[in-house]
C-alpha cells in the first residue's frame, strides 16, 4: 500500500502559479497511475490529471494548457504545475493512486490510495 502526502498549497491571485507535490511512501509510484483530483464545498470530487506509469498524461477540459502533472520516479513523488490560475480552481486538491484501464483513468472511485489534500485559493 502506498502512502500520499501532497503539499504546496495556498493563496495565489487571479492568474498566479503554484506547484503541487505529492510524497509517496511504503511503495514505489512506479506500480500505480498517479492522479489529482480536487473538491470544492458542495461540489463533487473532479478529475483534474493523471499520470500513467508509461508517462503518458491526461487532464481535464478545464485545465488543460494551464496545469501540467508530472512524476519523478526517482523521488517517489507526482507534482501538479498550475498556472494562470482562476477562482473556479479553488479547491481541496488530492493527490491519488490506483490501477484503473485507461477508459476509466478519471474515475475517483477507481483510485485506492488517497492524501490528506492540500487546499488552494485563488482570489480574484
Amino acid at each position: 500500500q502506498v502512502h500520499l502526502a501532497e503539499s504546496g498549497g495556498g493563496v495565489v491571485q487571479f492568474g498566479g502559479s503554484l506547484r503541487l507535490s505529492c510524497a509517496a511512501s511504503g511503495s514505489t509510484i512506479r506500480n500505480y497511475e498517479m492522479a489529482w483530483f480536487r473538491q470544492a464545498p458542495g461540489k463533487e470530487r473532479e478529475f483534474v490529471a493523471a499520470s500513467r506509469r508509461t508517462s503518458h498524461t491526461y487532464y481535464s477540459d478545464s485545465v488543460k494548457g494551464r496545469f501540467t502533472i508530472s512524476r519523478d520516479n526517482v523521488k517517489n513523488t507526482v507534482y501538479l504545475e498550475m498556472g494562470a490560475l482562476k477562482p473556479e480552481d479553488t479547491a481541496t486538491y488530492y493527490c491519488s493512486a490506483g490501477q484503473p484501464v485507461l477508459s476509466s483513468i478519471r474515475d475517483p472511485n477507481l483510485y485506492f490510495n488517497w492524501g490528506q489534500g492540500t487546499q488552494v485559493t485563488v482570489s480574484s
